[in-house]
């Protein structure tokens, strides 16, 4: 327990030296290259396009399959993108019903 702590703590320091050194985020990246690598940083294009939680997931492992997860990141863009279905068929029904109810 305590050396995992520990661990926490060193990874705290280590992500706080980095804000103080202001290294902006595009400029390294934990664990890893498969997002580096690309022209545009999955993130940037989530929030400069202001994608949801659900959508930015689909973003981002569409845009790692081939370097990191292989067939399981097409699986997990699949799996996000049912569960988007669900919710925006949810509100849709929801805005119908609402809709229905005031007229």
């Amino acid at each position: 327990m305590v050396v995992v702590i520990r661990s926490r703590l060193l990874n705290f320091w280590n992500r706080a030296i980095h804000m103080d050194n202001k290294v902006k985020a595009n400029e390294y990246q934990v664990a890893g290259t498969h997002y580096s690598a690309n022209a545009i940083q999955p993130w940037d294009y989530i929030v400069a396009n202001g994608l949801g939680y659900l959508e930015g997931n689909i973003i981002k492992y569409t845009t790692r399959w081939r370097r990191k997860g292989g067939i399981q990141d097409l699986e997990k863009v699949i799996h996000y993108a049912q569960k988007l279905i669900e919710v925006e068929t949810v509100r849709k029904l929801k805005e119908d019903h609402d809709g229905i109810q005031r007229t």
